[in-house]
């Protein structure tokens, strides 16, 4: 497989901070990528220096073979960006926005591809109006089309569904779905943990400026959370058990690897005479791997 991103040892400071301190990263062409971190981890600032508007103090960074220093304007051609700000010209309605977009690009007669952007961003009826009488909602719609315009390889959605409603979510990732099945590269950042689970295959995770944890989805889930077995109960749960779970609102949490650990935990709290009023089994999230990697307890990738 191909690497669409190269990221080599970059750093950036501005003043005192150290914003990216020997970012090192491979990206596969096709994949679905998660790039999580609290705020001020260096995921916008490494966005940045990957679309070429802020110049890296140190390493190297490629997108689909080509510098985005040396090579700015093959390397930009290859990239569509997704902004967490709503930036936006009031002057045009979403049509000229998107071609005004085409034409930075020397792209010209793609009016079959924008009408398809529209429709699959349910666009196509505010197609014709001023981007200023748009909601907010709409006009991140609008943005995610601009950064499809070109048919970039590339596609970087930094927060896209940063407050906005149920409905642009599903459609936005119905639409990104369908573009990394045709094979478009596709990076996120979000702080909706639940969106990373279910739609990336492999993710890092940014503190300070580093990476401190890469894997697979699957592997992170394995490696850092547990299955928990949570019950109420009429009574207290044997000393053996207390020591290793939790409590909170009458439920007990008890953490588990393997579900043939189930029954002779249950066993155990039969024993001592307690009656299980109610139960559930959660599943390992990626909020508690986050959680546990951003705490210190990430491995080095």
């Amino acid at each position: 497989m191909s690497v669409a991103i190269r990221i080599q040892q970059v750093s950036k400071r501005f003043g005192t901070v150290q914003a990216l301190d020997g970012v090192d990263l491979d990206i596969q062409q096709g994949e679905f990528f998660g790039l999580l971190g609290p705020n001020g981890a260096g995921k916008t600032t490494l966005i940045s220096a990957l679309a070429g508007l802020t110049r890296a103090d140190g390493g190297k960074i490629s997108v689909m073979g080509h510098d985005v220093q040396t090579d700015y304007r093959a390397a930009r051609r290859q990239l569509g960006v997704v902004p967490q700000e709503l930036v936006f010209d009031p002057f045009f309605s979403v049509r000229e926005t998107l071609k005004i977009q085409s034409g930075y690009f020397g792209i010209d007669g793609n009016d079959d591809w924008i009408d398809e952007i529209l429709e699959n961003l349910d666009l196509t009826s505010k197609a014709n109006a001023n981007m200023r009488t748009l909601s907010g909602g709409m006009k991140r719609r609008v943005l995610v089309a601009q950064a499809l315009v070109h048919r970039p390889p590339v596609i970087v959605l930094d927060e896209p569904t940063a407050g906005v409603d149920v409905e642009l979510r599903q459609t936005l990732w119905r639409f990104i779905r369908r573009l990394n099945e045709d094979g478009h590269t596709i990076v996120l950042t979000t702080h909706y943990l639940e969106e990373a689970e279910s739609l990336c295959t492999r993710i890092a995770m940014l503190k300070a400026g580093r990476i401190v944890a890469l894997d697979t989805t699957a592997s992170l889930l394995r490696s850092f959370s547990t299955h928990t077995l949570r019950l109420r109960t009429n009574g207290s749960l044997p000393a053996a058990l207390v020591a290793g779970s939790g409590q909170s609102g009458g439920w007990w949490s008890l953490p588990f690897d393997r579900f043939d650990e189930v029954e002779p935990l249950l066993a155990k709290i039969r024993a001592v005479g307690c009656v299980i009023d109610d139960l559930e089994i959660g599943k390992p999230d990626l909020e508690e791997v986050f959680v546990r990697v951003m705490q210190g307890q990430g491995r080095n990738p």
